[in-house]
């Protein structure tokens, strides 16, 4: 299929369905306008173009789906936030425009070495295109450390399993913190991987919200992991 755009490089897509999570954490799925498809790499994310009456303002989202016809994005509301806000208002049918694909935080081929994703909430969302992408063929061994403050946030559990009861090299793990979430990753992470042995030819994929997540990447590259084998999205 052609690849369709504006001449600004600005995609057109219209709301194709609508999928609640949850109380706060909505998926919209976006079909591309005019048989158009969009090439991307497993934890890309595209930029929704916001119009606000007084301002358009662009806001990234990680793209969920695997495939480029219809685009899989999951948000959750944040009190004043207008951009998400508007993202609630849409409803079937209704035009969003976007940019992208963006964002080095990706895996393209399936790993080689001892891999552990880390994500907290809708940060999965760029992790589980990841995931499917892996199984494509023989890999090694991956771990998924996923936390949530409940157990209604812990999104794609259906999805995840799947994944894990088909293939005998990926485990999966929730885990329910209640608190200081990102304190609680911090700790596992030290205890599993840091204090637990010498082995430091794991690679990492840690993503979420705010600071923990730098404070998690800053713990793994201390304690002798490589650079670039610390890759980490900050939302």
């Amino acid at each position: 299929m052609a690849e369709v755009t504006s001449p600004r490089g600005i995609w057109l897509s219209v709301v194709n369905r609508i999928v609640d999570h949850n109380d706060d954490t909505r998926s919209i799925f976006l079909q591309m306008r005019e048989g158009a498809q969009l090439e991307f790499i497993p934890g890309q994310f595209i930029s929704i173009l916001i119009p606000l009456g007084d301002e358009v303002r662009r806001r990234a989202y990680s793209i969920v789906s695997r495939h480029g016809d219809i685009l899989e994005i999951c948000f959750n509301q944040v009190v004043g936030g207008r951009g998400v806000g508007w993202l609630f208002e849409r409803a079937p049918g209704d035009a969003v425009e976007f940019m992208g694909p963006f964002g080095n935080f990706t895996l393209d081929t399936p790993p080689q070495v001892e891999t552990i994703l880390i994500a907290e909430g809708t940060a999965i969302a760029p992790i589980l295109p990841m995931l499917h992408g892996a199984q494509s063929s023989a890999h090694a061994p991956v771990f998924l450390l996923y936390a949530a403050t409940d157990s209604a946030h812990v999104l794609y559990r259906s999805d995840l399993e799947a994944l894990a009861s088909r293939d005998a090299n990926f485990r999966l793990e929730t885990l329910i913190a209640e608190g200081d979430i990102y304190e609680r990753l911090h700790n596992e992470v030290n205890r599993r991987w840091v204090s637990a042995d010498g082995n430091r030819a794991r690679q990492f994929y840690i993503c979420g919200v705010g600071k923990g997540v730098v404070k998690i990447r800053d713990l793994l590259r201390g304690s002798g992991y490589q650079r670039r084998a610390v890759h980490y999205e900050q939302w």
